[in-house]
């Protein structure tokens, strides 16, 4: 009893001490060596089983704004799904591999806190397509195959609410297309299969009559591609960073002109079907400099020929190697970093308290139906500010293999939900690699149950739901451990991102600027947070984020906010 009342008592100690480093890597000092006491409990994380049979395998993924819902969709074409359609409806698809008239659900709705399923009724071929949230939470979804290549679709979240769509409204089929949305609210749709130029979402029920070229996606192509799901990231001079293959560009997307040409990342092919994964790193905005500096993670991937020599039955092993580099940096670099084992297919998401989780995928082989084999089952951890050579960790592995079509969110209780894997061309149960249909939920290494005193609670009644730009406004918290010190604490803004075939698309995370903490308020254990909002629609673009206070690294539950 003695031994775990002073291991109590030390604990926010040591962690404090290793969580300094995240401040040292911020404030752009060199850090120190990560001290490795308490710090490293043991717990390398861990799953649950949430969902044995989703009805619909999570080729694309969203969380909805506002609410406890997920929006999950596949491709229409891949046959019947696990879950059929309600109140008897069907939709004639002259596409389908099974039968022309399908009444069977490719998408539905998932409460991630109840558990319940709605199916959804999508009209058009959603294969391969891509998506961004709306400035006021409605999904914008673009794209895909066949009738559904020029297609926008819109989907609210309700009771009833389903899917709404607007045909031949793009210029050309965008099928492996990549979103972002912008500073003024619109989103730009980049690239796709044999489209060398980027787009605009228009208003709903309005067409677009013209793109803007693009010939870095042509120049950047090679003889297997590699230039699909192009990494997009609105950097913080409000220019896009376009990366496809191993090249990358700054684009000035309003004057359709290249301001800047980065050095080629060396390696191999980190694009579909090469499929390595990227992240924009979180933004400090307690950082003074303009432009705010901002970095960019490219991760895994595979060799150029992976994918037609894994059609031939060869699998090569994948790349095992992250590039790292400052993209508002006038003299830009790359920095590469190794990771634990080569990765295709993986996905890469930030967690609440600013670390990057790198999960799914394989060891060798490339994107593609049956093109991969040796499914990776453990994550990898990576915390940007140690120093290089222990940023990486790896973390307890989960049972079912998640390839080809597999997909991942981050939830605001801090865990993270993962779904889908088919690496067939229909729902196949009985294939090397079966169509997977189970959803899982893993538990990061913050959620370790003995660090729970340590854990803040937003009092949410006391919290923002809407913020303005610059503003300083305050959050409260309810926190068990009595002798958090003010330095300890940390706010962060994320936004979900939607994810598919490797890349989450407008995922972004901003570290915001703590003005003060009011300690030990009444009920013992209250702590009054003063933050100031990101500054400008640059930083952080129009619309809906989950807002985390971390205290030593353990993230609260987040709460939505709106900033506009």
């Amino acid at each position: 009893m003695a031994s775990s009342l002073l291991f109590l008592l030390l604990f926010p100690l040591f962690f404090s001490l290793a969580f300094s480093q995240f401040f040292s890597f911020f404030s752009g000092q060199d850090p120190e060596p990560v001290p490795q006491a308490a710090f490293f409990t043991g717990f390398l994380g861990s799953w649950e089983l949430v969902v044995p049979d989703a009805g619909v395998s999570a080729m694309h993924m969203q969380l909805m704004p506002g609410t406890s819902k997920a929006v999950i969709f596949d491709s229409t074409i891949f046959g019947p799904s696990h879950i059929g359609l309600p109140d008897g409806k069907c939709r004639y698809d002259p596409h389908n591999k099974v039968t022309h008239q399908d009444c069977w659900a490719h998408s539905i709705e998932y409460d991630y806190d109840t558990g319940a399923i709605r199916p959804l009724m999508v009209l058009t071929d959603t294969w391969c397509s891509s998506g961004a949230l709306s400035i006021d939470g409605r999904l914008v979804q673009t794209g895909g195959f066949n009738d559904g290549g020029r297609v926008v679709r819109s989907y609210s979240t309700c009771d009833s609410c389903d899917w709404q769509e607007f045909p031949l409204t793009l210029t050309g089929q965008r099928w492996y297309a990549s979103n972002h949305i912008l500073p003024d609210g619109r989103i730009i749709v980049v690239g796709g299969r044999r489209k060398f130029d980027y787009e605009f979402v228009p208003a709903a029920g309005e067409r677009n009559v013209e793109a803007f070229r693009l010939p870095f996606l042509r120049e950047a192509t090679d003889a297997w591609e590699n230039t699909l799901y192009p990494f997009v990231f609105l950097s913080t001079d409000g220019n896009l960073f376009i990366f496809a293959n191993n090249r990358a560009i700054l684009l000035d997307y309003q004057a359709n002109r290249i301001v800047k040409t980065f050095p080629d990342l060396p390696g191999g092919a980190r694009n579909y079907p090469g499929s390595g994964s990227a992240v924009l790193l979180p933004l400090n905005l307690e950082d003074d400099r303009r432009p705010l500096p901002a970095e960019v993670l490219v991760c895994g991937g595979s060799h150029p020929e992976a994918s037609e020599l894994a059609a031939r039955g060869v699998f090569q092993p994948a790349l095992d190697t992250c590039g790292r580099i400052q993209i508002t940096d006038p003299d830009p670099v790359w920095n590469i970093e190794t990771m634990p084992s080569g990765r295709v297919m993986g996905d890469m998401l930030i967690l609440p308290n600013a670390e990057v989780l790198l999960m799914n995928g394989a060891r060798s082989g490339s994107a593609g139906w049956g093109f991969a084999q040796d499914p990776i089952l453990e994550p990898v951890k990576y915390t940007p500010w140690n120093p290089v050579g222990s940023r990486f960790q790896v973390l307890n592995p989960t049972k079912i293999p998640r390839v080809y079509h597999s997909s991942s969110a981050v939830l605001p209780d801090g865990r993270v939900l993962v779904a889908g894997s088919n690496t067939n061309n229909d729902y196949n149960f009985t294939a090397q690699f079966p169509t997977e249909l189970r959803m899982e939920k893993f538990s990061p290494p913050y959620l370790d149950p003995s660090m729970s005193i340590h854990r803040p609670t937003i009092i949410s009644d006391a919290a923002p739901r809407e913020i303005q730009y610059g503003q300083t406004f305050t959050v409260r918290v309810f926190l068990m451990d009595l002798l958090a010190g003010s330095a300890e604490f940390m706010v962060t803004m994320y936004r979900p991102p939607f994810t598919t075939h490797s890349f989450s698309q407008n995922q972004r995370m901003l570290v915001l600027n703590i003005q003060g903490v009011q300690e030990n308020l009444l009920p013992l254990g209250t702590y009054e947070i003063a933050a100031t909002a990101p500054p400008d629609n640059v930083v952080a673009p129009p619309g809906h984020y989950l807002l985390f206070v971390v205290h030593s690294g353990l993230p609260s539950a987040g709460i939505w906010v709106h900033i506009q």
